[in-house]
C-alpha cells in the first residue's frame, strides 16, 4: 500500500507559485503531525513546515511568510501553498509525519527558474 504519495511540482519562474498536495492513507492521519521537507542534489532533506493535528504550523525561517501548510484530515491530505518562490526553493518535496515517519514517497519536483 501506497502511504505517501505527493504531487503538483513542475516548473515555475522566480515569484510564481505552486500548490503541493500530500495523500497520506497509511498514515493516522487524525492524530499524527504532518510535515513538508525538501532536498536538493547534494544537500540533506531539511524541514520546510510542519502542521499538528489541530492545525497549528510552523515553518523553516526560509520560507516564512510565502509558504502556507494546511490539511484535511477527512481526506488524508496535507497541503502547501508556495507563494514568491525563489530559486533557491528548487528541490524534491516530500511530505510525512513528523513524529512517526514512514518510508519516504518519490516527492514531488519543484524547479523555479527563469
Amino acid at each position: 500500500q501506497v502511504e505517501l504519495a505527493e504531487s503538483g511540482g513542475g516548473l515555475v519562474q522566480p515569484g510564481g507559485s505552486l500548490r503541493l498536495s500530500c495523500a497520506a492513507p497509511g498514515i493516522r492521519f487524525d492524530i499524527q503531525a504532518m510535515g513538508w521537507y525538501r532536498q536538493s542534489p547534494g544537500t540533506k532533506r531539511e524541514f520546510v513546515a510542519g502542521i499538528s493535528a489541530g492545525g497549528r504550523a510552523n515553518y523553516a525561517d526560509s520560507v516564512k511568510n510565502r509558504f502556507t501548510i494546511s490539511r484535511d484530515n477527512a481526506k488524508r491530505m496535507v497541503y502547501l501553498q508556495m507563494n514568491s518562490l525563489k530559486p533557491e526553493d528548487t528541490a524534491v518535496y516530500y511530505c510525512n509525519s513528523v513524529f512517526a515517519p514512514k518510508d519516504w514517497g518519490q516527492g514531488t519536483q519543484v524547479t523555479v527558474s527563469s
